[in-house]
């Protein structure tokens, strides 16, 4: 899994997002995550506050991140996206490495259907750690 730097704009991982046509990057330096940037980062903390497509990665990403590891049990890892208020969670090897991004539907087959529905609510309602607000 590749990492996007801090350094590139904003339009460039736009870019980046489009042809992968996916919502989030992992930001990366020195072969560690630091942060991760996300399609609504881009649009509601970064360009919703003025900056433009040419603001930096560094300016929008979020630097305080919550992941999970790749042995992790999936209901585990439910439980902390709807605690955390998060449709994302990159995935670590146990040398902290990035191996994947896990999202909320790609839980959605394996979860039971009452604990789904609970990490939903969960992520739907506003504010939260990891809540655009922050930004």
């Amino acid at each position: 899994m590749t990492f996007v730097s801090r350094a590139p704009t904003l339009r460039d991982a736009a870019k980046i997002m489009a042809e992968l046509d996916v919502g989030a990057l992992p930001v990366g330096e020195n072969d560690r995550l630091v942060g991760i940037l996300t399609d609504r980062d881009i649009a509601v903390c970064a360009i919703a506050q003025g900056k433009g497509a040419d603001a930096k990665v560094r300016d929008a990403m979020t630097s305080e991140i919550c992941y999970c590891f790749e042995d992790e049990d999936a209901e585990h890892v439910l439980a902390n996206m709807g605690d955390n208020k998060v449709r994302r969670m990159p995935v670590l090897d146990q040398n902290k490495r990035l191996c994947g991004i896990l999202s909320l539907s790609d839980l959605a087959l394996d979860a039971r259907r009452d604990q789904l529905g609970h990490t939903l609510s969960q992520v739907s309602e506003p504010g939260g750690h990891h809540s655009q607000t922050t930004h």
